[in-house]
């Protein structure tokens, strides 16, 4: 059974299955809603119910406060319809968003490659090809799991038949100790996408920054790849960092990238080499790194940002310190189970971050 759904102040309908959430519902029949995270913890996509039966899901609440739930308001990522609804939402296209609609595929494990003691790349053949964006990322469903895991896509647009993704072993996570120690080459498996808000935005001016830790490459990775293949001609700066040389990984790419681009410049920290004495380049956070190279200063630029909550909130606060602002930065947070409802919770000075 089917509902229908009413999109106020623009009027479009989608029909949302029993099981769809609202915001599922709307990605795959093309229609934009605000959103970000997809679980419920960003509040990007909160709406106004203005008519109808929803039920809000397991949205959290640091993202959904009491007082909004008993005005109406549910987060589209989370909300299940049980009668025909109305709902209002701010619907501010990004002008730099080209809305691929998800879809389903079908998907063959081509190969499974360690990339650190940690981190294990693996790349998905697609029963077709698949259009996104760089920095967005996919649903994947896994063998007796319940529920769908987020990962980022650390390929560029311009290999649409495949998935390259780069996952971190969680202590105690389901699917990712399936993906480290069960899945093999051959497998078959099932994803949906893509998903997200988390792309360059090519209509604004400034030399970019991109600032990531552990698996968080995976879309800068793909962002980076992406503007040097269009020979874009921006200056653009890739802070990468790890504990040690062992979780550094990909750094011959990015080293090859910047010798054969003029405008890439690849800057590795290792916030843990004080007993490495072979180790040449930045001693520190990443977020120190970045603030060592540019002399503090950061005005000018966009920064792109990607990786676990405290590296993104020590990048932030580095960068506003230097002269950025909310609209020069953009980001996504790597949430696992264990992180913990309090840390999904957002500065109130902030829309965006």
């Amino acid at each position: 059974m089917s509902y229908t759904v009413t999109i106020e102040p623009t009027g479009e309908q989608i029909e949302v299955e029993q099981d769809q959430t609202i915001l599922q519902a709307a990605l795959r029949q093309g229609v934009w809603l605000p959103f970000a995270c997809g679980h419920g913890t960003c509040a990007t996509c909160k709406v106004q119910v203005l008519e109808g039966d929803v039920d809000i899901g397991e949205a959290s609440p640091f993202a959904l406060m009491d007082v909004e739930r008993d005005e109406g308001k549910v987060l589209a990522c989370c909300a299940t319809v049980q009668s025909d609804v109305t709902i209002e939402a701010d619907i501010d296209v990004d002008e730099d968003f080209e809305g691929y609609s998800v879809e389903d595929y079908q998907a063959t494990v081509s190969e499974l490659l360690p990339l650190s003691p940690t981190i294990l790349g693996v790349r998905l053949k697609l029963d077709r090809a698949m259009q996104f964006q760089a920095g967005q990322y996919i649903n994947l469903e896994l063998p007796g799991i319940e529920g769908s895991r987020a990962f980022s896509l650390a390929n560029p647009p311009s290999r649409p038949d495949e998935v390259e993704l780069h996952v971190r072993l969680v202590e105690g996570g389901a699917a990712t100790g399936y993906i480290h120690q069960q899945l093999k080459v051959g497998d078959q498996l099932s994803l949906s996408g893509p998903y997200g808000m988390f792309f360059v935005r090519n209509s604004q001016q400034g030399d970019l920054i991109f600032i990531a830790g552990g698996s968080g490459l995976s879309s800068p990775q793909s962002m980076i790849l992406d503007l040097l293949e269009q020979g874009d001609s921006r200056q653009i700066t890739l802070f990468q960092g790890a504990r040690n040389r062992s979780e550094l990984y990909n750094a011959e790419l990015f080293e090859q990238l910047a010798a054969s681009h003029a405008n890439f410049t690849y800057v590795p920290a290792l916030s843990q080499a004080a007993d490495d004495s072979e180790w040449q380049g930045f001693r520190g956070y990443v977020h120190d790194a970045a603030k060592a190279h540019f002399d503090g200063r950061f005005a000018g630029h966009k920064a792109y940002l990607c990786g676990p909550p405290p590296m993104i909130d020590a990048a932030i606060t580095a960068l506003m310190q230097g002269r950025l602002f909310e609209r020069d930065i953009f980001m996504e947070r790597f949430y696992t189970a264990a992180d913990g409802a309090e840390d999904t919770q957002r500065s109130a000075l902030f829309k965006r971050i």
